[in-house]
């Protein structure tokens, strides 16, 4: 076969030819090592090296590529009887996974970020869930968390464990890639990890598990094998009542992936009973450790955005159950740690919950549980009046569009809020934010329509009247701009929640008067 030959066969084999290139390669052997030497070590043959290996990569894709075997090999490594021999083998040092930093379950130091997480996870010790009892945090209603709460207990990690430990984070990080992950399949890996979490297991191989099984969820090909192996989807499940901070937080972004695949009646069957729903509440009230919040209530976005089917299977339990409270106090818990405290960890954590109350306020039969809420309209308003929106720039653009949610079923509200210059100001400074989505931007200037033609200049002392008109000249900038780069409407476009196209025109003529 030429090299033309082989170039196109690559581009007819597009995209899913090519894999992540982390993946560990093969050892190279002695010849190949004093060779590439040779050629480091003389200045000279810099550059036939660079043209030599390029047309050696180009020709067998060596950076993409991981032997078969080499998958199989390590998934037999992973069957129960061989991770409790204690006389196993230990891995070779080029298999062994990345070490990060140990979270702290309390959330208070860094963490590694949700997309470092789809490929592997860093080790951590043993510990229970965290569980607060102060601000806004409830303890669980029934006081029955012992029965719910299935503890894994941490024995001391065996040589065994520790091998089974390393061969498990070399293929989650392989199942990322879907060429891999389809040959693990066949090569039954879901059978083996079932396996595993069928007998008692150390929270780091749990989470482990729910790691390997969650990026071979990413791939939508593969969801129908998951579902389909008998006795996992129930076990999977079950992971949502350990105690471990990790494995929930694996737990639940594994569930998250089932429900937005096209598997998601099964998974929204098995997850609506009361007491399974009443858990995942449970988790997001008592845990102080933002990503798991993140993933919990990713969990919970997941469902009020699901499709009709999952809808009227879980939104009538999660609505009894509370779950409007729920999003409320947890918005209070992360408003308070971004006024006093400002950690950067936990703004994913706010994003995810300003969305989920963003669905519930957009749900025909549950709007009202959001909209009537004095507490959320005060929360809401307190963040578009943040000084730093560059840190929480998507937050506060969501808490915008759940404002014009609100006003849109209670019109009155706008007469309260057109008194109060700081928050006009901070609404004002969201122009530049909003500017590039078409929601968020019909939703600002229809805010500002309904506040503007709220103020009764006549009524107002002369020195009120200067201070709004020294905010709105403050902003005319933005206002120019904003209108500058929109001068066409986006008549193709749908207004959501019931946004007048006006609004615009409204809002402007009202800052004309």
């Amino acid at each position: 076969m030429t090299f033309e030959d082989k170039e196109e066969e690559e581009e007819e084999a597009g995209e899913d030819h090519h894999g992540p290139s982390h993946h560990p390669p093969a050892p190279p052997d002695e010849a190949s090592e004093e060779f590439l030497a040779v050629l480091l070590n003389d200045s000279d043959a810099n550059a036939i090296a660079f043209n030599f290996f390029f047309f050696i990569f180009q020709l067998f894709d060596i950076a993409t590529s991981v032997d078969p075997s080499y998958i199989i090999s390590l998934i037999r490594k992973l069957l129960p009887n061989v991770k409790n021999d204690h006389n196993f083998c230990g891995a070779d040092g080029d298999s062994a996974p990345n070490e990060g930093s140990k979270i702290d379950l309390m959330g208070e130091s860094a963490s590694s970020s949700p997309k470092d997480r789809v490929r592997g996870s860093p080790d951590h010790n043993s510990e229970a869930m965290d569980v607060v009892n102060g601000f806004e945090k409830s303890s669980y209603q029934d006081g029955d968390d012992e029965n719910l709460c299935r503890k894994v207990e941490q024995p001391g990690v065996s040589a065994g464990e520790e091998v089974w430990e390393e061969y498990g984070c070399v293929l989650w990080d392989l199942a990322a890639s879907r060429n891999h992950a389809e040959l693990m399949v066949e090569n039954l890996v879901l059978e083996v990890l079932l396996a595993n979490l069928m007998i008692p297991q150390t929270v780091r191989v749990a989470e482990i598990i729910l790691g390997i099984i969650g990026n071979l969820a990413c791939h939508e090909v593969l969801m129908q094998r998951i579902v389909s192996t008998q006795g996992l989807n129930e076990i999977i499940v079950d992971q949502l009542f350990l105690d471990d901070t990790q494995c929930l937080i694996e737990a639940c972004r594994l569930l998250t992936l089932c429900l937005q695949g096209s598997e998601c009646i099964i998974w929204a069957e098995k997850l609506q009973s009361e007491h399974i729903l009443q858990r995942v509440l449970w988790i997001a009230e008592n845990t102080l450790n933002p990503q798991l919040i993140e993933k919990n209530v990713g969990l919970l976005l997941a469902i009020l955005e699901s499709r009709p089917e999952v809808a009227r299977a879980l939104h009538p339990p999660l609505m009894k159950l509370g779950l409007p409270s729920v999003l409320i106090d947890l918005l209070a818990f992360e408003m308070n740690k971004l006024l006093h405290e400002r950690i950067p960890e936990r703004y994913p954590a706010l994003e995810v919950i300003l969305r989920s109350i963003e669905a519930l306020s957009v749900l025909d039969s549950y709007s009202q549980e959001i909209t009537l809420n004095k507490k959320l309209l005060q929360l809401v308003c307190d963040l578009i009046k943040f000084p730093d929106k560059v840190e929480v720039a998507n937050s506060c653009v969501t808490a915008v569009v759940v404002l014009a949610n609100i006003l849109s079923d209670i019109d009155d509200l706008a007469s309260e809020i057109s008194q109060d210059l700081p928050f006009i100001q901070g609404l004002l400074e969201m122009i530049p934010f909003a500017s590039d989505d078409l929601e968020a931007r019909s939703a600002l200037w229809s805010i500002v329509a309904r506040i503007l033609v709220k103020v009764q200049e006549d009524e107002m002392r002369q020195s009120s009247l200067h201070q709004y008109v020294s905010v709105l000249v403050s902003s005319s900038d933005m206002i120019e701009d904003d209108l500058l780069d929109h001068q066409l409407d986006e008549t193709s476009h749908r207004i959501p929640c019931g946004f007048k196209r006006s609004a615009r025109v409204t809002a402007v003529s009202s800052l004309t008067c």
